[in-house]
């Protein structure tokens, strides 16, 4: 194995994964629906899958997405925990932020 490859290697297995709160929203509507995530790197793409699939569990965003199209829908970042939150308290964490935005922004969960 070259030192390139190593170091490619060594470098993915200590790269951090975003974690947080995130909104979708539908601009042609104004709904928004938080959501929360250990990994906001994927929430989009899982989001977006499940929509596109008609398997998403919130009927109403799957219902705006149909008569709306995916061009109407954006996805965004809201809030991300510190690195240094301890593995045992992230799950805490994301769920007491998630119930802070939802409260701020008067929105129902993803």
């Amino acid at each position: 194995m070259t030192d390139e490859r190593r170091e490619a290697k060594r470098a993915y297995k200590e790269r951090t994964t975003p974690r947080g709160i995130f909104a979708v929203r539908c601009t042609a509507t104004g709904e928004v629906w938080v959501g929360s995530a250990p990994n906001l790197d994927s929430a989009q793409n899982r989001n977006w899958f499940s929509l596109r699939h008609g398997h998403h569990p919130n009927t109403q965003m799957k219902a705006a997405w149909n008569v709306h199209g995916e061009g109407s829908f954006q996805f965004t970042t809201l809030d991300e925990l510190d690195e240094d939150i301890a593995p045992l308290l992230v799950s805490d964490e994301l769920k007491k932020r998630k119930r802070d935005w939802m409260a701020r922004l008067t929105a129902p969960a993803v």
